[in-house]
């Protein structure tokens, strides 16, 4: 490892708290959050906190799911950045490494820093660091060097990336980390922009893995780019959406998803709703569109309230 811990960290991170700075950068603040609301000393030399074999355990066994559909992604990135002295970290909601990919080589190295499976990287009890930082803030970000909150961390370089679940809840983090004193801005961006596109991928997964009996639908972002993942069902309604598939289309992220007319959401020709064919989805579709109210979906089908309530009842379908 080299270089050394700058001098007077800590007294910066206190000036810079006590300037105010906080209500102008996002660095500050996170700062300001782990001094003033976690209470932690950023001369503190405690070593991070590590969970027993038992606790890790359980802490995979959580999140089994998006381990599973991490695997494939956390390889090829190692695969991009191992050699450049970076190790690649997935840590759970709560901060803590669940699995790794590091060099041989920089195994001790890594190892003595707390960059390893079953430590406790939450801002709550590190400070400012990619993992913890990321999770408060639910957005990509680096924190290098003698950005991070103690001392003793700041030969680190940690660029992280939030990972959505297939309801669009954060479920966890993907971190690359180095402890190189050379790892230059440009490489950073190299990083960060490879980190992006793996979370991506682990998002895709888990969501075609929790939707394996649905159509896997692409939307399109403003720019033209892939927008998110819609998974629509043999009655053609949309029953989950990604976290950027929800943006993309006005769907608030972080609630759950009434099912809904994929024709309503992506436009379409909805207007050949009629009796005649597919006539369960079609049914699904005139109640949902009618907020569950019969009367309202049989004058949209153009047939009588008698009607409608047999053919509801010949398909099992409850409103």
């Amino acid at each position: 490892m080299n270089g050394s811990m700058p001098p007077h960290h800590a007294a910066r991170v206190e000036a810079a708290i006590a300037s105010g700075q906080a209500a102008r950068s996002a660095l500050v603040a996170s700062w300001r959050r782990s001094s003033r609301l976690h209470h932690l000393d950023p001369g503190g030399r405690t070593s991070p906190i590590r969970l027993t074999e038992a606790e890790l355990r359980q802490a995979r066994e959580r999140i089994a799911p998006l381990l599973a559909a991490a695997q494939g992604a956390m390889d090829r990135l190692y695969q991009a950045v191992g050699a450049s002295g970076c190790c690649v970290l997935l840590a759970d909601g709560e901060g803590v490494p669940v699995d790794r990919r590091g060099t041989p080589a920089d195994d001790a190295t890594f190892q003595s820093w707390g960059l390893w499976t079953g430590a406790l990287w939450s801002e709550e009890h590190e400070g400012t660091n990619g993992i913890g930082t990321c999770l408060v803030e639910q957005r990509p970000l680096t924190i290098d060097r003698d950005q991070h909150f103690f001392t003793r961390n700041t030969l680190l370089s940690c660029t992280a990336v939030p990972i959505y679940d297939h309801e669009a809840t954060l479920a966890g983090v993907l971190d690359v980390s180095s402890c190189r004193a050379d790892r230059t801005d440009a490489f950073s961006s190299l990083i960060a922009l490879a980190a992006g596109e793996a979370a991506k991928r682990i998002e895709a997964d888990l969501f075609r893995r929790a939707f394996a009996h649905a159509r896997i639908v692409l939307t399109q972002a403003p720019d033209g780019g892939c927008g998110g993942l819609l998974a629509v069902d043999a009655d053609d309604l949309v029953v989950g959406a990604t976290r950027s598939a929800r943006i993309g289309l006005g769907i608030a992220p972080g609630k759950a998803l009434q099912p809904v007319p994929a024709a309503d959401l992506l436009g379409g020709e909805p207007a050949h709703d009629h009796l005649a064919g597919g006539q369960r989805a079609v049914l699904q579709r005139a109640l949902l569109r009618a907020g569950g109210n019969v009367s309202a979906a049989a004058k949209a089908l153009g047939v009588s309230r008698a009607t409608l309530h047999r053919k509801l009842k010949r398909f099992g379908i409850k409103h």
